[in-house]
């Protein structure tokens, strides 16, 4: 026997989601303000938007199985996790429209964490418990971390959910994610910005400019004004979060070919250090400037099937060199 749960129960934390779209039949999680999408153009950042990259549905129940009733649009396969205690249970493979049941959770009361697919539209059609089971809401008093970027970010070719590298980072270092990786679209967009801005955060970070190479978006007339715009925007209300700035990881191809504005990664790399520069010159003590480099260098080349995006074993170590070289050094954590 099993008793649903209804998805509009405020038990429910629908954590590291922007927004809910809500129906009589399921909710779909966000990473834009659903209501106001329409102010987040272009159509491609908001078919992006719509992918639950780094969503997570958490509760604190003692059942010790539960049943989902989910609807995956994706082109690929994709996967759920489900964590107990912050520990990977179990990794089911989702596609299309299907029941997944999940057994033998461990005893007693526990956080539960169902980790949503990265990639494609998911929609959660039902969620039940074991009959009799308790439900709590997860007080989650872990601290904010928000971070921007592009399809290397997003991590569509990661293993599993919970094997992103912001996940990775996250469940490391103990943090309540954000996940704002959109893929394709990371092009400094004012919106964005001022989304991030009112969201509450303790560390912030933002890895551009590999998309705004590959679409010709910004210009070295552009780029460190854009860089530059969108710190001051997240500086309105979070005036001393610590917050690193990322240049773009290693991809052989775009180091030194020039794209059709005359940008290759090389110069990339010095436009974002320099915005920083001029940020710390004005008085933000709390900005921080990343090479991309120290995340996926040179010598990992080998990790990239497409001369750009990371495998997934290339997305666990980003994780792990964000601990050692952003987190520790400039977050202090």
């Amino acid at each position: 026997m099993s008793q649903s749960i209804d998805l509009n129960d405020p038990k429910l934390s629908w954590q590291g989601a922007i927004s809910l779209h809500r129906t009589d039949e399921w909710v779909m999680p966000w990473r834009v303000p659903f209501e106001s999408k329409r102010l987040f153009p272009p159509d491609a950042l908001l078919e992006r938007a719509a992918m639950p990259a780094g969503v997570r549905l958490s509760f604190i129940s003692n059942t010790s199985s539960l049943t989902i009733d989910l609807d995956v649009q994706s082109e690929d396969p994709q996967k759920l996790d489900v964590c107990a205690d912050g520990q990977l249970y179990e990794s089911l493979n989702v596609a299309g429209a299907r029941t997944l049941q999940i057994d033998g959770l461990p005893t007693g009361e526990k956080l539960i964490e169902l980790w949503l697919p990265q990639h494609g539209e998911v929609r959660v059609k039902s969620l039940a418990i074991d009959d009799g089971s308790s439900l709590s809401a997860y007080d989650d008093g872990r601290p904010q971390w928000i971070t921007y970027g592009s399809s290397i970010t997003h991590c569509r070719a990661a293993e599993s959910p919970s094997t992103t590298w912001p996940a990775i980072a996250a469940r490391s270092l103990d943090l309540n994610l954000t996940c704002l990786g959109y893929g394709g679209n990371c092009h400094l967009e004012p919106m964005v910005a001022r989304m991030m801005r009112d969201l509450p955060a303790d560390y912030l970070s933002m890895k551009v400019g590999i998309n705004i190479q590959g679409h010709n978006s910004l210009n070295a007339r552009t780029f460190r004004p854009a860089i530059i715009g969108f710190v001051q925007i997240l500086r309105e209300k979070h005036p001393e979060t610590p917050l690193a700035v990322i240049s773009p990881i290693f991809s052989p191809p775009l180091e030194t070919n020039q794209n059709a504005v005359g940008f290759n990664l090389i110069d990339m790399r010095q436009e974002v250090a320099q915005a920083v520069d001029d940020l710390q010159s004005c008085g933000d003590s709390n900005v921080h400037y990343v090479d991309g480099l120290k995340l996926f260098g040179t010598n990992l080349g080998h990790m990239l099937p497409d001369d750009l995006h990371p495998n997934a074993e290339g997305y666990k170590l980003m994780g792990q060199n964000f601990v050692n070289k952003v987190a520790k050094p400039v977050f202090g954590l």
